[in-house]
């Protein structure tokens, strides 16, 4: 999952909103001196990522990439997902867009000391401004874009996201709310049973019963 899912689901897990781009950033041990409620957002950022790769939905998803492109498939689902949350916010979300990606940036940013053996956080300003730019496909262009130039080969991820509209509407309706749901109910068992207090993910304004046209998890969500 990319920046936005990431962060919306530590939120609806009631973990540190850091960790959920800090664990991009820490790789190994975590170090001993980070506090353990974002030792246990970074540990969760790790799941989810994890979880995501082998979930059923997700699978399907990069089968209906051709194959030249499936290598790939994985790094613009992510984006992809991001972008369809965002259209789709007001289903998963009270709080709006502009909002919560405010809230969220500063709340980065206020842990940005956490950072600096891996660089610095992402200021707050323009990363609230990435996070809402994933609502569009310019914005989403450009993150993909942005992805490829840390590629040892670029031009393959640029190739692949060609034609990533027609996968679209599939994933929007079909894949991305069952995956999300998946990867909420798991995050929030996750942490359940750590043996860290968190705050509940109900005492946040963001927080909103998904409306879905299905009732049941995937059975083979392994969270």
């Amino acid at each position: 999952m990319n920046f936005l899912a990431h962060l919306w689901l530590a939120e609806q897990a009631g973990v540190p909103l850091a960790g959920a781009i800090l664990g991009d950033r820490l790789h190994g041990p975590l170090p001993r001196q980070l506090p353990c409620d974002l030792a246990l957002s970074v540990r969760l950022h790790r799941r989810i990522d994890a979880e995501t790769d082998r979930h059923p939905h997700v699978q399907t998803a990069r089968a209906h990439f051709a194959p030249g492109a499936r290598r790939y498939a994985g790094i613009l689902l992510d984006l992809i997902f991001d972008h369809a949350l965002a259209l789709d916010w007001s289903r998963y979300s009270r709080e709006p867009l502009a909002d919560f990606a405010h809230r969220a940036a500063q709340a980065v940013t206020a842990q940005g000391h956490w950072f600096a053996p891996t660089g610095t956080a992402p200021a707050a300003r323009p990363f609230s401004a990435l996070l809402q730019s994933y609502r569009t496909e310019i914005g989403l262009e450009y993150a993909i874009r942005r992805t490829a130039r840390r590629l040892s080969k670029p031009q393959g991820l640029l190739d692949a996201m060609q034609g990533w509209r027609r996968h679209l509407p599939r994933l929007r309706t079909e894949d991305f709310p069952v995956l999300l749901e998946d990867l909420r109910s798991g995050a929030i068992r996750f942490v359940q049973t750590s043996a860290v207090p968190v705050q509940p993910a109900s005492a946040s304004a963001s927080n909103r019963p998904i409306r879905r046209s299905f009732s049941v998890q995937s059975p083979n969500n392994h969270f």
